[in-house]
């Protein structure tokens, strides 16, 4: 499986500093090219069903954390749900996969030129005001409602959006469908309201 990852690596690097290169940081355009981000999500969803037999899914890792914390502080009441009892509360792939997107979206950034180090940005400024405090409370109730909606929906944006939609089913299309439909509603609500 290294060896593969190796490969993997080696053929695209090319074309990631390719595309780091097209387009300057300066602009408002991304700084990777989409086409060829897009084109490695669908190579690590392929070798994701292969070596694991699973779909990519972010939202189980948020719950395995969950029982993981849990057994430290309350073993019993951890045993005694039903979930945790049919899949034991461990660090595997998934949890190992929601880090590495963390590490790849700071790494993306970093190599883009688009890590600016600024809790606030200008936009935040400009409609909510300089409340440090009232950003991070936001951002903190918004993950905590997304973590819970996805945990409703049977999956998120990379399990429906990616994973489901690829094996064309039908709940991960209209999944996919709401996702973009209440994007646009609040992107509506933040710049025109």
């Amino acid at each position: 499986m290294r060896s593969i990852c190796a490969v993997l690596f080696t053929t695209l690097l090319p074309f990631i500093a390719a595309a780091q290169e097209e387009v300057p940081s300066v602009t408002a355009e991304p700084a990777w090219n989409p086409y060829l981000v897009g084109m490695m999500i669908g190579v690590l969803s392929w070798f994701t069903f292969y070596f694991s037999q699973k779909p990519i899914g972010a939202s189980a890792a948020y719950a395995k954390v969950v029982g993981i914390v849990g057994n430290r502080i309350a073993p019993k009441h951890i045993n005694s749900i039903r979930y945790y009892r049919d899949d034991k509360p461990k660090v595997d792939w998934e949890v190992t996969f929601v880090i590495c997107v963390i590490a790849g979206a700071f790494v993306a950034a970093w190599s883009g030129g688009e890590l600016t180090g600024r809790l606030l940005p200008p936009f935040w400024v400009e409609h909510f005001g300089d409340s440090t405090w009232l950003r991070l409370s936001i951002a903190f109730a918004g993950g905590i409602l997304l973590a819970l909606g996805a945990r409703m929906a049977g999956g998120c944006t990379s399990g429906h959006g990616i994973s489901g939609t690829m094996q064309l089913s039908l709940a991960s299309w209209i999944s996919l469908i709401s996702f973009f439909i209440g994007g646009v509603v609040t992107a509506f609500l933040l710049y025109y309201v």
